[in-house]
């Protein structure tokens, strides 16, 4: 494989260590986690909600946030880890515990779930040290700064990846984060944001990576091609040689990034990869879209990009850029819904949004930059990510619209308890997901394949139920069944909020009996009193 050379690039200065210790309950300052409803793949397979409802922990050292994991009850106990400040070798140690496995050169999420890390007040930077994800599921990162992770020289961290991801990762939201190099290979630096050994639904939005030979890569050879369902949009690529990112198998959908000053190549579709490339705009670049340094091929759908600037290689055999035509050579549906900002706009608003410290601002998907949705992760739980994730397919299917006619309910007062760690759902005579009853959008809808069907909440443990606000359409006549023991909690018709007496128990189930039209659920919120 070809190897990148060394960059034009200069080193970014450090920051100074803070001190202190672990507080709970401490309140923002300038950004947390902006909105808890990911976008992209992140908000498929149930979403990703990172630590919504769970305790809130400032911390200012590595072995702060390790600590922060291992208080936890247990490996799934929701947690948002707010952090200011620099986190470096000489504060981050291991630390042990029942519900963590962390490691002394890395921020180590391993065997662990529900996890946002967000950066607040003056900022946190993770400085040669980087965030290392195995065997995890629903993680937010958001409003960090990663930069020199070195893989050769000293110190060593994460295998040289500013964010890495392996073994069995599901849903993992990265979003308005900084990450960056001071150099290629030769200089110990490897991937900026790396994913192998089986990850899937991930989304890296509005960050910038730059001054790096490698961007990222999805795969680790051409043989480990079970990574997929990964979105990429308004990010900036600055100064890479290659990898934005390199592809193995999998779908991937990049849309309004810009990528600037791409030396040697762009996006690396191999391997029977497919990429959905859209309304992108390349500046100063060369070959930014193909199948590079190999004869396994990949694919891809191209449309609205901008190209400026950029350059093409002659095609030989293990090396075929997709040229200034860039047509595509696929098509690609993805199972969620995004507004594209044309691609002229794209540099300016990119420049106004991505990455750390910019105040999570993003695209109102019309060329305006606006502030971030005001609700908070740490305010307002929403669904965890089915603990079963669907087995992927080369082309995922495009999930069901919203019904126009459901009705949105007020929200009571108290935790939705249908939501977050411990929840499920289940559903007979379905035709859509049961999720997106339980995903804390009314965006996203179930409904069963005929006129009537069961809709359930379940949990782990017994749990106190006495309101259920149901927010859908054409309901007519229902039953609300104790799902256990089959009981008659409370019968009507329509939507709205139910009421009954306070019931122990684990599972609730909704029963449509008649309905007007096709029935459709949007949310099916549970709550203790």
């Amino acid at each position: 494989m070809k190897r990148s050379t060394a960059l034009r690039l200069s080193a970014v200065a450090g920051v100074a260590a803070i001190g202190g210790g672990i507080a709970l309950g401490l309140p923002q300052e300038n950004a947390s986690a902006a909105t808890n409803v990911a976008s992209g793949f992140a908000s498929a397979n149930g979403g990703t909600t990172g630590g919504a409802g769970g305790t809130t922990v400032r911390a200012t050292t590595g072995t702060q946030i390790h600590e922060a994991l291992c208080k936890r009850a247990a490996v799934d106990t929701p947690i948002v880890i707010e952090v200011q400040g620099t986190i470096n070798h000489g504060n981050t140690t291991k630390v042990s515990g029942d519900s963590c496995n962390t490691a002394a050169d890395r921020i180590e999420l391993k065997g662990v779930s529900n996890v946002t890390i967000v950066g607040v007040g003056s900022g946190a930077t993770f400085d040669q040290l980087g965030i290392h994800l195995r065997d995890a599921r629903n993680i937010i990162v958001q409003n960090v700064t990663v930069k020199n992770v070195k893989k050769s020289g000293s110190p060593l961290s994460n295998g040289g990846d500013a964010i890495g991801m392996e073994s069995t990762v599901r849903n993992v939201w990265v979003d308005h984060v900084t990450l960056e190099a001071s150099g290629g290979e030769s200089e110990g630096f490897d991937g900026l944001f790396d994913m192998k050994d089986d990850v899937q639904y991930v989304t890296l939005s509005y960050s910038v990576l730059r001054n790096s030979g490698r961007g990222g890569l999805v795969g680790s050879s051409e043989t480990d091609t079970g990574n997929s369902f990964i979105t990429y949009h308004h990010n900036k690529y600055e100064n890479i040689d290659s990898r934005t990112p390199l592809l193995r198998g999998g779908v991937a959908h990049m849309f309004n990034n810009h990528y600037l000053k791409l030396n040697e190549s762009g996006i690396n579709s191999r391997a029977g990869a497919k990429a959905k490339v859209d309304s992108n705009y390349f500046e100063d670049s060369k070959d930014v879209l193909g199948t590079f340094y190999t004869d396994a091929a990949g694919t891809w759908q191209t449309s609205g990009n901008v190209l400026d600037n950029v350059t093409w290689s002659a095609r030989s055999a293990e090396y075929n850029p997709a040229g200034p035509t860039m047509a595509s050579t696929t098509s690609v549906t993805v199972p969620y819904t995004f507004a594209l900002d044309t691609a002229a706009c794209v540099p300016t608003v990119i420049a106004q949004t991505a990455g750390a410290g910019t105040g999570l601002k993003v695209s109102d998907g019309k060329c305006a930059v606006t502030s971030a949705p005001s609700s908070s992760a740490t305010k307002s739980p929403t669904a965890a990510p089915s603990s079963s994730p669907a087995t992927p397919s080369s082309s995922p299917a495009t999930s069901p619209s919203a019904s126009p006619t459901a009705s949105v309910q007020p929200t009571p007062a108290g935790v939705n308890l249908s939501l977050g760690a411990g929840a499920d759902g289940s559903s007979k005579a379905a035709g859509t997901s049961y999720g997106n009853v339980r995903d804390g959008r009314t965006a996203t809808v179930w409904s069963p394949n005929g006129a009537t069907g069961d809709i359930s909440i379940k949990w782990n443990a017994a749990t106190k139920v006495s309101k259920v606000t149901i927010v859908g359409s054409n309901i007519g006549s229902y039953e609300l069944l104790n799902g256990s023991t089959g009981a008659i909690l409370k019968s009507g018709t329509g939507t709205g909020a139910i009421t009954f007496p306070a019931t122990s128990l684990t599972k609730l189930t909704f029963k449509i009996k008649t309905s007007s039209g096709t029935p459709s659920i949007a949310e099916f919120q549970t709550y203790a009193s």
